[in-house]
């Protein structure tokens, strides 16, 4: 029963958890739902409820006062806001992912999910963020039950062909140019590159091969001889010498002859025989020592 209850755990056939909050962080039924939202008391993932404010907020390509929008502004009002956040929540540690819904739907629209590389980090920028206002606006900030955002994003999406559009129940992520991902995220990959060079080339590590290459030579010369020379394939196993030339090559043993067909068998029936043999002893002295107990 419980292997049963753990396979159906935030899936649509659990009638008890939320598979949408549990999936995305998210329910549009909110407080209201039927089904119980397991909010995490600790999470590497934070969610920003309705923080992105987008510029065409109420049609879509359009501004408050009906006038279009070019949609090269919408893309840059969008980054600069993401490097914003990205530069502000960065100080608490290093940051994993940070994605941005472009959904319509009001439990949706806005949200920003960051996810840290350690919960730790998690809860200082959430306890950080109490209290605090974001374009005259107050953040609230909350942990996430999202670790994997290949499960909460929609696919016909990535595909541009979702025809729930604005108000599909998945998260519908916002795309960065990959300028910006290069500039925030590649700090992290050249620190972590910057690191493991300098780890190397610790003095630590240098003294450690120092070591490891004089125990190397010692070993080398222990197995050289009185006269300081290193013992050749041509030595003999007796007295250490060199071959000299002329000297009668020592014979070979006459290589083995190979067994026939009916040799390999025989010897193959001897070797299972022993085997059936260590087996059934070894069965009754089992069953002799269960019958004493």
């Amino acid at each position: 029963m419980a292997e049963h209850l753990a396979s159906i755990f935030g899936t649509e056939k659990d009638r008890v958890n939320c598979p949408f909050y549990f999936k995305i962080g998210a329910c549009r039924h909110g407080d209201r739902c039927s089904r119980l939202h397991n909010r995490p008391t600790i999470s590497p993932t934070l969610l920003l409820s309705n923080m992105y404010q987008r510029p065409d907020m109420i049609t879509p390509g359009v501004d408050a006062q009906g006038q279009p929008i070019d949609p090269r502004k919408i893309q840059e009002h969008f980054e600069d806001f993401y490097e914003d956040i990205f530069e502000e929540l960065s100080k608490f540690g290093e940051i994993e992912s940070l994605n941005i819904c472009d959904n319509l739907a009001d439990h949706m629209i806005g949200n920003v999910y960051v996810q840290f590389r350690e919960e730790d980090q998690a809860a200082a920028a959430l306890q950080a963020l109490q209290g605090r206002f974001y374009s005259g606006r107050p953040i609230i900030a909350d942990f996430s039950p999202v670790t994997d955002f290949r499960e909460a994003t929609c696919r016909q999406y990535e595909e541009n062909n979702c025809n729930r559009g604005g108000y599909c129940n998945f998260m519908h992520v916002k795309v960065i140019g990959r300028e910006l991902r290069r500039k925030l995220f590649g700090r992290y990959r050249r620190y972590r590159g910057s690191r493991s060079r300098s780890r190397s080339a610790s003095p630590r590590h240098k003294r450690d091969r120092e070591f490891r290459d004089r125990d190397r030579d010692r070993d080398r010369d222990d197995h050289r001889d009185r006269n300081g020379r290193r013992p050749g394939r041509y030595d003999r196993e007796s007295g250490g010498g060199r071959r000299k030339h002329g000297s009668p090559r020592r014979s070979r043993s006459p290589p083995l002859a190979r067994e026939g067909s009916e040799e390999r068998r025989a010897r193959i029936e001897q070797w299972n025989r022993e085997r059936e043999e260590k087996v059934s002893f070894y069965f009754w002295g089992v069953m002799f020592l269960q019958l004493e107990l």
